[in-house]
């Protein structure tokens, strides 16, 4: 079974056709997410770390609406446009795990990314017990 998962008109719209997350089975896909402020929908385009925080953030109000948490992230793909940003996306993005349940991750460099943004991550979450 199916369930597509978008957050309400007032937060994070689409703007293309997607859900923002997919829960198939006992797992939650979950959209890209850029540094995208949930309510204006303006792409924050300020310093490194304030784009991948603004990223965890709103995965954290996908995960939160989909009624799951990090602690059971199982996949994470980072899109960055700049290699030089990887060690401040790193700590970041670290910062939202507990040391020890750190999901699997691919990291990959792109030439650009929706938005303009510089940072884009996407999440496989196990739902099951």
């Amino acid at each position: 079974m199916l369930e597509f998962i978008t957050l309400p008109d007032n937060l994070l719209p689409p703007p293309a056709p997607y859900s923002h997350a997919v829960r198939a089975g006992d797992f939650l896909f979950v959209t890209g997410q850029l540094s995208e402020d949930p309510e204006s929908g303006e792409i924050i385009l300020g310093p490194i770390a304030e784009q991948a925080k603004r990223v965890m953030e709103n995965l954290k109000l996908v995960l939160d609406h989909a009624g799951v948490s990090f602690d059971t992230v199982v996949m994470a793909r980072l899109f960055l446009t700049d290699f030089r940003d990887y060690a401040v996306v790193n700590e970041v993005f670290a910062s939202y795990f507990d040391a020890s349940r750190r999901p699997s991750r691919t990291t990959v460099g792109v030439m650009g990314l929706a938005g303009q943004g510089n940072v884009e991550i996407d999440l496989i979450v196990y739902c099951g017990n």
